[in-house]
C-alpha cells in the first residue's frame, strides 16, 4: 500500500494480505458472546468494499484498500466490539465516538445494536478517504 496518511503514530503499519484466513482465525478467538457481532460486522465490511486487504496486528483486525491504506480497524474487547474508521472524522456524517485527530468509532455490545444501513454508509465513506499506512 502506498503511504497516504501522515499520522503522529510511530507504530509500523500491519503487512497487508489478500487472504482472509487471519481474520477468520482472529474471529474464532474473540470472546464467544462477541463472535456473532464481529462475524456480522466482518460480513458487512466485506460486502461493501471489494478488493480488501487484511491483517491482524496488536490483536486487532485491519481492513484496507491498496489505494487508501488501512481504512477500518475492528477490536473485540471483553464486552464490546469496536469498529474504528481511521479517517472517520472526514466523513460527511462521522461515527459518534472518538477523540483522536481523524479516527472515529462505534461500540457494539449486541447484534441488536447493529444498524446495517448506517454501518454500510460509514464503510462506503471509508473507501473514499485515505486511511493509515
Amino acid at each position: 500500500m502506498d503511504k497516504k496518511r501522515k499520522g503522529s503514530s510511530a507504530r509500523k503499519a500491519p503487512e497487508p494480505s489478500d487472504d482472509h484466513a487471519a481474520i477468520d482465525d482472529w474471529m474464532r478467538r474473540v470472546m464467544p458472546d462477541l463472535q456473532p457481532i464481529v462475524a456480522r460486522l466482518d460480513g458487512l465490511i466485506r460486502d461493501v468494499l471489494p478488493g480488501l486487504q487484511y491483517a491482524i496486528k496488536w490483536n486487532k483486525a485491519y481492513y484496507g484498500l491498496p489505494e487508501r491504506g488501512w481504512v477500518i480497524e475492528m477490536v473485540a474487547y471483553d464486552v464490546s466490539a469496536n469498529v474504528v474508521f481511521l479517517g472517520g472524522a472526514d466523513f460527511d456524517s462521522p461515527p459518534p465516538l472518538g477523540d483522536s485527530d481523524r479516527s472515529r468509532y462505534i461500540k457494539l455490545r449486541s447484534l441488536d445494536e447493529i444498524n446495517e444501513q448506517e454501518i454500510r454508509s460509514w464503510v462506503d465513506n471509508a473507501a473514499q478517504i485515505d486511511g493509515w499506512t
